[in-house]
């Protein structure tokens, strides 16, 4: 099986096939996330066809849900390299040309379960979505923290999670929700959400842990 191909929806060749579609241009460079060299790999390739990165997207995530008692240390350590590492590393790779530019996005996609367990815990705490909510935790103070350091360059970094599962074939596929659940979040929310915080000056808006719908309110109130 080719990068291309995945018995799941959404693989990189629909995705430009869809953009395509639209009346965009786009081309898929295949990649594992958990590589170093395949991350350097990517940025290079983006570069070599079209200059300047000007927006990064960390949106990638291998996540098992497991108790801590039952976790691997190779799960572990993978989970951490592809939600945590690659978004450091790929942040490093695209700054330099962002600075020069004096401008740029770093978009990091978080999730709610960054946030701590209410206790007493409720009927999920056995899930195992501790180490899910590692990543997000440093994604997130990772985010605040880059964003603080590159706000004098004109560079914005922010953190977007949706206010409620999305539908995704990722979500479907570890069955945290189902296509017809109620209180489910469409992507194009998230989408939205997205445009928002990948255009608006650093100086506007940078630093945010931000939720999609109630960035979306927030921005239409403003």
């Amino acid at each position: 099986m080719d990068a291309s191909q995945s018995r799941l929806e959404g693989t990189i060749g629909d995705t430009v096939a869809r953009i395509e579609a639209a009346g965009g241009t786009a081309f898929a460079q295949p990649a594992d996330l958990s590589r170093e060299q395949d991350r350097q790999a990517l940025v290079e390739a983006a570069a070599e066809r079209y200059g300047t990165v000007d927006i990064l997207v960390n949106n990638a995530a291998v996540t098992y849900f497991t108790p801590v008692s039952d976790f691997t240390d190779r799960r572990y350590h993978l989970m951490f390299e592809v939600q945590v590492n690659a978004p450091f590393h790929l942040s490093r790779l695209v700054i330099p040309g962002m600075r020069e530019r004096g401008a740029g996005w770093i978009l990091n996609i978080s999730s709610i379960a960054a946030r701590h367990p209410a206790f007493p815990p409720g009927p999920y705490a056995g899930f195992g979505g501790t180490v899910y909510g590692m990543c997000k935790a440093a994604l997130e103070r990772f985010t605040t923290g880059l964003a603080a350091e590159l706000y004098a360059d004109g560079i914005a970094v922010n953190a977007l999670s949706p206010n409620q599962v999305v539908p995704t074939p990722g979500t479907l596929f570890h069955r945290l929700t189902t296509e017809d659940a109620p209180g489910t979040e469409p992507a194009s929310v998230m989408a939205d959400a997205a445009l928002a915080l990948c255009h608006r000056p650093a100086a506007e808006l940078t630093g945010r842990i931000a939720y999609s719908q109630d960035l979306l309110a927030e921005l239409r109130g403003s």
